[in-house]
């Protein structure tokens, strides 16, 4: 069915569903379980999974409401606590143990005191939420009996129980809502109703996919997503804007659904940003950077690596252990697909490829159909480094589709037309001049800064010093993989030695700045200030 009759069908069966558990269920939770079942669970069919969701998002709080309570549990835990430690000090005599020993007691008492009132809070809303699903549970009955009535033909049985005791259970219904409602008052202790966010988590845990990001307005956050990318992402702004305008239209739901979210092949030199891409890629669209399987096309040179990739055939050694890249996907099927050095890899290997990218699926070798339709795929390649094959930034159009041309021709050296055809885009990445490296240094001492603030301590640096980095740390050849370099012996190691020897404690500040061409670290005991 399609997702609208999908959504009748689920509000048919909500009732049922809402006695059976003894909670409510709200229409945004059935919106949601067939929105988000049908857009990010793509091995199984409505309204199944739209109704499983349901289903269990139902039944995960009616744990919750049987359960006891965070509230109760934390305040039991301290308790808990503090008894141990009462019962240690118990034989201790010395005047400061004694005192010690009788304000642990009253701490004890005042807790025995709170949790008594939390104990009896919760088992009256719970009592009252029971109390809503026994005249539930007799509604569902007296509906049964009226159904029994009709079928045999004794009318006026039916007419009674229709027009008598069901307005009475109605009523009744109604006055333990309000009773429970009253109860809880502003800040209930038990939720009682499922809703979207709900029903989100059970998405979340099924995919991987963290809940906050199914329940975002997804629009604004794709039209952002060049913002995002580019803050991690230095100075491959063409390559951004490419990627994101693929994105854009495959979650527009413009492109062909048989075929993966995007596919690309990323050229150019080493340090550029190409896998930074790609991790921010993972981030952005499933909300962790873990959301990727990596494989290096080195390790895939022979003809027989096929078999690692989507598994061996039935009576082969690691049949059962399944294909890396399959098995993977098939796991995760939000993931972000890295093919690193992919030029390397063998013919048959690249035919395997054809058929992901065309269809958006591969059979492994247990015969199971993978689905790649919700990956990104992107591979990455050192070929067409040349300067002659990266236009300049002012060149005109017309230039770049020169460009564009010869940088295909020297691909087709390499790969097959079929390869090349099928991808969204060939992107190239530029090389980073200085002015690009200066930033890169700034983005990274923010990253240190970020992790010295952890531990409650703050840096700073001046502009000399960022300038210096950058001095050392430009290299064309190795674009910014030598500024990490630099700032871990210039900077991180002097940070580690003041934190190891205590030059720096909690809400200090150290500020980095170059006297004489050497780098200094100065520190200061109270933190007066901190670079965001």
């Amino acid at each position: 069915p399609t997702p609208e009759q999908a959504l009748a069908i689920l509000r048919g069966l909500k009732e049922k569903y809402e006695v059976h558990h003894g909670i409510r269920i709200s229409d945004a939770a059935l919106v949601a379980a067939v929105t988000l079942g049908d857009r990010y669970i793509s091995d199984r069919q409505l309204p199944d999974k739209a109704i499983d969701l349901m289903d269990e998002a139902a039944s995960r709080l009616r744990m919750e409401i049987d359960s006891v309570p965070a509230e109760v549990d934390d305040a039991q835990r301290r308790r808990n606590q503090l008894e141990m430690e009462r019962l240690a000090l118990v034989k201790e005599t010395e005047k400061g143990a004694v005192a010690r020993r009788e304000a642990i007691e009253r701490q004890i008492a005042e807790l025995d005191e709170e949790l008594s009132g939390l104990r009896a809070r919760w088992e009256r809303e719970k009592e009252g939420i029971d109390a809503i699903r026994a005249v539930q549970e007799e509604q569902d009955r007296l509906a049964l009996e009226i159904e029994r009535a009709e079928r045999t033909g004794d009318l006026a049985r039916a007419s009674e129980l229709k027009y008598g005791r069901s307005r009475e259970l109605a009523a009744e219904l109604e006055r333990a809502r309000e009773r429970l409602t009253e109860l809880q008052g502003a800040a209930p202790m038990l939720k009682q109703e499922v809703d979207d966010e709900d029903v989100a988590r059970i998405v979340a845990r099924w995919t991987g996919i963290p809940a906050q990001r199914l329940v975002e307005d997804e629009a604004a956050k794709l039209r952002e997503l060049e913002h995002r990318l580019t803050a991690r992402v230095v100075g491959q702004d063409h390559a951004v804007a490419e990627v994101a305008r693929t994105v854009r239209r495959a979650r527009a739901g413009l492109t062909d659904r048989d075929r993966p979210l995007g596919s690309f092949l990323f050229l150019g030199p080493t340090g550029v940003g190409k896998t930074e891409l790609v991790k921010a890629l993972a981030a952005e669209l499933f909300g962790d950077e873990g959301h990727m399987v990596r494989l290096d096309m080195s390790e895939y040179m022979e003809r027989h690596a096929v078999a690692r990739m989507i598994g061996s055939p039935p009576g082969y050694v690691g049949h059962e252990a399944g294909g890396q890249l399959t098995e993977a996907v098939r796991r995760h099927p939000y993931t972000v697909v890295l093919l690193d050095e992919v030029e390397k890899a063998h013919p048959e290997v690249m035919n395997v490829l054809l058929q992901l990218l065309d269809d958006g699926r591969l059979t492994d070798g247990k015969g199971r159909v993978v689905d790649f339709r919700n990956t990104l795929v992107v591979m990455t390649s050192n070929l067409a480094q040349d300067e002659r094959f990266a236009p300049r930034p002012d060149a005109d159009e017309a230039v770049r589709r020169e460009m564009e041309q010869v940088l295909l021709q020297e691909l087709g050296r390499f790969f097959r037309p079929e390869f090349l055809n099928r991808l969204d885009a060939v992107v190239r990445f530029s090389a980073l001049d200085r002015d690009l490296i200066r930033r890169i240094v700034e983005l990274e001492l923010r990253k240190v800064a970020g992790r010295l603030r952890e531990q409650d301590m703050f840096l700073d640096w001046t502009d000399a010093a960022v300038d210096r980095l950058a001095e050392l740390g430009y290299d064309p050849q190795f674009g910014a993989r030598p500024v990490k370099r630099v700032i871990q012996r210039e900077v991180q190691d002097r940070l580690a030695d003041a934190v190891l020897d205590g030059t720096i404690a909690a809400d200090g500040a150290a500020t980095l700045d170059v006297h004489g061409g050497r780098f200094a670290l100065e520190t200061d005991a109270k933190a007066s200030y901190a670079r965001a």
